[in-house]
């Protein structure tokens, strides 16, 4: 976790600091909110800004945001009253520490924030034995291309092979290729110089020299431009990089890895993705199987997920029965560890008894999975079931207001699109900006929203 402390480093802040510290975080501090955005624009990173509520908070997310620079901020401050943590909050805080801190609210809310408490969790061979391969190759400096359906856990496996690379104390910066338009993804790879292009009033730092030392997870690959995939190959090739409008290479040294659900040999052979690149990326190929082809992962993901949410949510954990077990089992899980983990959250939430049972892990739509529930035991024909499929979805909107239907008609055409925002937006027939818009209204409600290309929101299995 790197953590950057924004406002005079006294007193109970520089306590608050410690105790991070204690937790594992790496700290740096600036006592202003432009020396923020400028560390950051210099490729000087973090995963959490701690900021004094004194501090112009909206005016630093507005200048990161201008660019292109998400990190989560905290408020915190000494004798701020319910009307101050308010305001920060309004004006983008994710979180209010109230100073003097407590150690258990300061680890609360790096665990909370930080998105490297992802274990690699598995009992079945199959998953095993590519786990082992991994173990082999994870100090090696070959680039790792990782392969497998959306949702099977390969972000996860990315992380698991920077933490036991020889990089493991550098950065592991990730970008996710499919999420970032293709006249912006240039610039987000490589950086820029002040005045490439409109609106460039910076230099601005890469991601490939923010991991230097470490490791850059190119997330879903197939989905890069052919033309900057050139680009791409002379950085791999020559460990050098041009920063768009700059004249001079500058040299870096990073691991790479990359991650895609699609064939890329296909992708070759159709003329969307360079031999050579796929050449260069695939020194070592790591297929995690689909969650059907690993049936004895199904029950030690599913406990984890009841542990990691009933822990979030602040309810007791419940054991699986045995007819949820089997019910579980019996699921393809076509969206993975996933879908799996979203199960297990609505299930955790759902259940009443001294037992999460069959009927509290329901799908989306509200249905019980198959063989679950009190569904009827003989097959209706499929008239009967679209009848019963469309009763149970008008009777779910019954009691609820337009607003909170199109909440959840939102929410779920996203899930849908496994957080593809521009997918989802075709669908629902509205503008990208309208469903951003949206988006962020849902968030600063505190809903979870699923993450570009995950179908959930970001988690521990982000594919």
């Amino acid at each position: 976790m790197r953590l950057l402390v924004v406002g005079r480093l006294s007193g109970q802040l520089a306590t608050a600091v410690k105790m991070a510290m204690a937790h594992g975080a790496k700290v740096q501090h600036v006592e202003r909110g432009d020396q923020a955005t400028e560390q950051l624009r210099r490729g000087q990173g973090a995963d959490l800004l701690m900021v004094d509520y004194r501090v112009d908070i909206a005016a630093l997310i507005a200048a990161n945001e201008a660019e292109r620079i998400h990190v989560p901020v905290v408020a915190c401050g000494v004798d701020a009253d319910a009307r101050d943590a308010a305001d920060a909050i309004r004006a983008g805080a994710k979180e209010f520490i109230p100073l003097p801190p407590e150690a258990d609210l300061i680890a609360a809310v790096l665990s909370a924030v930080a998105d490297d408490e992802r274990p690699m969790i598995s009992a079945d061979p199959a998953m095993r034995a590519v786990i082992g391969l991994a173990d082999q190759v994870a100090r090696s400096e070959a680039s790792i291309l990782i392969t497998g359906e959306s949702g099977v856990g390969k972000e996860v496996m990315a992380r698991y092979l920077h933490s036991g690379s020889k990089r493991a104390d550098k950065p592991f910066i990730s970008v996710n290729c499919a999420a970032i338009p293709d006249n912006l993804l240039e610039s987000e790879l490589f950086g820029h110089e002040k005045g490439a292009f409109t609106g460039a009033l910076a230099r601005r730092i890469g991601k490939f020299e923010e991991a230097h030392g470490g490791t850059l997870l190119l997330d879903e690959i197939s989905e890069m431009d052919v033309r900057l995939q050139a680009k791409l190959l002379r950085a791999i090739q020559e460990r050098v990089i041009d920063r768009v409008g700059g004249t001079k290479p500058v040299p870096v040294d990073i691991r790479i890895i990359a991650t895609s659900n699609r064939d890329l040999a296909k992708s070759v052979a159709e003329g969307t993705f360079r031999e050579d690149l796929l050449y260069r990326l695939n020194v070592v190929n790591l297929r995690l199987p689909a969650l059907r082809e690993r049936p004895g992962d199904v029950a030690v993901l599913a406990e984890h997920f009841v542990k990691k949410y009933a822990a979030a949510n602040g309810v007791p954990v419940r054991p699986i029965s045995a007819d949820a077990r089997r019910a579980l089992q019996a699921h393809r899980w076509n969206g993975n560890v996933r879908e799996l983990e979203n199960a297990m959250h609505r299930a955790v939430l759902l259940a009443t008894g001294p037992e999460i049972d069959v009927d509290a892990i329901r799908l989306p739509d509200g249905q019980p999975l198959a063989g679950g529930g009190s569904a009827p035991a003989f097959d209706a024909g499929p008239a009967a079931r679209a009848a019963s499929t469309a009763d149970a979805v008008s009777r779910a909107f019954v009691g609820q207001t337009v607003a909170q239907m199109e909440k959840t008609l939102i929410l779920d055409t996203l899930s849908h699109c496994l957080g593809n925002r521009t997918h989802a937006a075709n669908i629902l027939g509205i503008s990208i900006r309208t469903l951003r818009n949206k988006l962020n209204e849902y968030a600063d409600e505190g809903t979870t929203i699923p993450a570009p290309q995950s179908g959930v929101a970001a988690s521990g299995y982000a594919a």
